[in-house]
């Protein structure tokens, strides 16, 4: 609207905006850039808090080689610590090899550490008790890393992973490293990169693993497969305990312990201690020479948590004296072989060009009642097994 408009309807025209002044502190000749200029994020220099002009696109985080990643985790980087971790987590096929030769290159400098598997049933608390235990250690000159496997959905196949954010005090401590993973949808939540995650932190220095599993019943068998100590979290107040909690998790545990024994619960947590010591007399160990027992303890309070470590740290004499230990290693090396030729060859099964071309068709005819169950397996195997014959 020009000027001549407002002078026809009696207006008058509006002033021009004054120019700002600049702050002082603002660089010279900032303009009106400074007030909308649009940061680059994670592909910027800039940090969040600090202005600085950009003169073109910053360069991305360089590529580390393998000894790189070899040196870094020996050193306890945390950075490049965490990255060896992602790298080895990758499902990329250009990532696997790169990730073995580290793992390879770090491995005579693993096996020193404590592994505790801690599971129980959801609410037991296992969280804040690793988070009481883990701080307890690290106050008393341990290095201690957590590695949180969240449940991922069976839908969204995502996962929270929010351990970090729970265990806020452990997570200050500058001996302690927490890595939350996603469990994959893998029954017991453990997915096959958790070995490697273990000893890549193991490298690192630190000397006691924590692993919180998800806790879904008797497949935490995969968690007695890689550690050395079985912890099972249980509360009271949860219906009947001994009926609820399946037998077979009960067999696999070193010890168990009765959470969130405080204030006014005290009592009853004493009570279904003693109802689960009972029920360990007529199992068989779990390891051999070594008899499990229930205690009690309270994340909050602290109250118990030093005795569970003297707990641990009795085993782990009596294991090592025995030869169990060693022999325990020895067969979870074994185990871990063994699992990772299954999972090789069901990557290569699904990842096989004339399974892939026929699946869809084939599981078509199954979903419409046309093909057996069976006979579609045998189909696919056949396709698998004649391409690879040929």
């Amino acid at each position: 609207m020009s000027s001549a408009d407002f002078s026809s309807g009696g207006k008058t025209p509006p002033e021009a905006p004054a120019e700002r002044s600049l702050p002082e502190w603002a660089p010279e000749n900032a303009g009106s850039e400074f007030a909308s200029r649009v940061m680059g994020g994670v592909n910027d220099s800039h940090d969040g808090m600090t202005f600085t002009p950009s003169a073109g696109t910053a360069p991305r985080r360089r590529q580390l080689t393998v000894q790189d990643y070899i040196s870094g985790v020996l050193s306890c980087d945390r950075t490049i610590l965490s990255r060896a971790i992602t790298l080895v987590e990758s499902n990329s096929p250009s990532h696997f090899e790169t990730a073995q030769q580290v793992i390879s290159g770090v491995l005579k400098e693993t096996g020193r550490a404590v592994r505790v598997g801690i599971t129980g049933v959801p609410g037991a608390g296992k969280s804040t008790f690793i988070e009481a235990l883990g701080t307890w250690l690290c106050e008393n000159g341990h290095k201690v890393a957590v590695l949180a496997v969240d449940p991922s959905s069976s839908v969204t196949k995502g996962s929270i992973l929010g351990d970090k954010t729970r265990m806020e005090r452990l997570s200050r401590c500058k001996n302690a490293f927490i890595r939350p993973s996603p469990s994959g949808g893998t029954l017991g939540g453990l997915t096959r990169k958790s070995r490697e995650t273990m000893l890549l932190c193991e490298a690192a220095g630190y000397d006691v693993i924590l692993v919180e599993t998800v806790g879904v019943g008797q497949s935490e068998v995969t968690v007695r497969d890689m550690v050395d100590f079985f912890m099972l979290l249980v509360i009271t107040g949860a219906g009947d305990e001994l009926q609820g909690m399946k037998k077979g998790v009960m067999e696999l545990a070193d010890a168990i312990v009765v959470n969130k024994a405080d204030g006014d619960n005290i009592m009853k947590a004493r009570t279904t201690r003693a109802d689960y010591d009972r029920f360990l007399h007529y199992l068989r160990p779990s390891t051999e020479g070594w008899v499990s027992h229930a205690y009690t303890c309270s994340s909050i309070t602290n109250d118990g948590v030093p005795e569970v470590w003297e707990v641990i740290t009795e085993f782990m004499e009596t294991a090592k004296a025995s030869g169990v230990f060693m022999e325990r290693r020895k067969q979870q090396s074994l185990s871990w072989v063994r699992s990772m030729v299954e999972d090789h060859l069901l990557r290569s099964f699904y990842d096989h060009p004339a399974v892939k071309t026929q699946m869809p068709e084939i599981e078509a005819r199954v979903a419409q009642g046309n093909l057996a169950a069976t006979q579609a397996a045998l189909e696919l195997l056949s396709l698998y097994t004649k391409q690879n014959q040929g």
